[in-house]
């Protein structure tokens, strides 16, 4: 009977160790994501804050989000005339995931000291706090957190964007107001931002980009 039990617990060791080096496996190594996303870092910078307002942050940011892009990029759910172009050059399932997981382990992007726009970020704040009940639009802070960083590590569904640049921030809710961009899950911001004005726009990218 002791040696059954023995026996066993070896079994489970064994399975259980298998299960935890598949989850390994499965993640992105940052160390060789850094020297493979070199031609990454051209337009979002070496450490993931880009260079360009119109090319998003990617530091700090989710390595699921991150790679879910790059695969929605190489199959043209989304698309963008540099972005699309370049996924393609990403093979290997495996070095999408390393360039997410280096970019994701970058000092996550953070807000500027203040806006210079304070009437306007403060008309943001509240569209981003309490949406508006007028048109039923959906507060931003109950997908992508109080301050923007997200709800949780492990819901990676709705990504950073605290810190992100607001001139991204614009374009993306734009696009996805007008059906340019629609690989959001389940057309929710899509829906969401059918529902915003462009003054609504402006402002909330006013306010979220200073968190």
């Amino acid at each position: 009977m002791i040696r059954r039990i023995k026996f066993l617990g070896r079994v489970l060791f064994v399975i259980a160790f298998c299960a935890v080096g598949a989850a390994q496996a499965a993640e992105g190594d940052p160390v060789a994501g850094k020297d493979k996303s070199a031609l990454c870092q051209g337009c979002h910078g070496e450490d993931g804050i880009s260079v360009n307002p119109m090319c998003p942050n990617l530091a700090g940011q989710f390595p699921k989000y991150i790679e879910k892009q790059i695969r929605d990029f190489q199959s043209e759910r989304r698309t963008d005339p540099i972005m699309t172009g370049m996924a393609q050059g990403i093979e290997e399932k495996q070095d999408a995931k390393d360039i997410a997981a280096y970019f994701a382990s970058r000092k996550r992007m953070k807000g500027s000291a203040g806006s210079t726009n304070k009437e306007l970020a403060a008309k943001g704040e509240v569209i981003f706090h309490g949406g508006n009940p007028d048109t039923g639009l959906y507060a931003c802070s109950n997908c992508h957190g109080e301050n923007g960083k997200g709800k949780s590590e492990n819901n990676n569904l709705f990504p950073v964007i605290g810190g992100q640049t607001r001139d991204y921030i614009m374009k993306q809710l734009k696009d996805l107001r007008s059906g340019d961009r629609h690989n959001d899950p389940a057309g929710m911001m899509g829906n969401i931002a059918k529902k915003m004005s462009d003054a609504e726009i402006e402002a909330v990218a006013e306010y979220a980009t200073g968190l």
